[in-house]
């Protein structure tokens, strides 16, 4: 990656601003320097150190630029989950089973309404 005369002086800039343990990482010949700002945007409760490295991936460009959006906003970019799995109680020999189904249909009450009960083989309701 090419570094321009605005992002030298910001990443020196942020290095100042940057806790101790993570200083060594942020180095101009690191060829990895805007992962390691990356990680310590992530990490970082200072407003002015989360500025700095904005401007910092304005300066670098397109993915930077997402990434740092993305830890901003969170709540747009949450990923659709997949349907999710339902479950319904169901009383066999007098213990309660939780039993996995595939669709929304059925309710925790589908044993009740069932007009075929079963005991031991047996069907004890019409």
């Amino acid at each position: 990656m090419h570094l321009n005369k605005v992002m030298i002086d910001l990443i020196s800039e942020i290095r100042r601003r940057a806790p101790s343990e993570v200083k060594p990482a942020i180095k101009l010949a690191n060829p990895d320097v805007l992962q390691e700002i990356f990680e310590v945007y992530k990490d970082s409760k200072d407003n002015i150190l989360k500025a700095l490295i904005r401007e910092t991936f304005l300066e670098a460009g397109e993915p930077w630029i997402s990434k740092a959006h993305q830890i901003d906003h969170p709540e747009e970019y949450e990923e659709e989950k997949e349907e999710t799995v339902h479950y319904i109680t169901k009383v066999y020999r007098g213990q309660r089973q939780l039993i996995e189904v595939e669709n929304e249909e059925h309710t925790d009450l589908d044993f009740i309404k069932s007009p075929n009960l079963i005991y031991r083989g047996q069907k004890i309701a019409d």
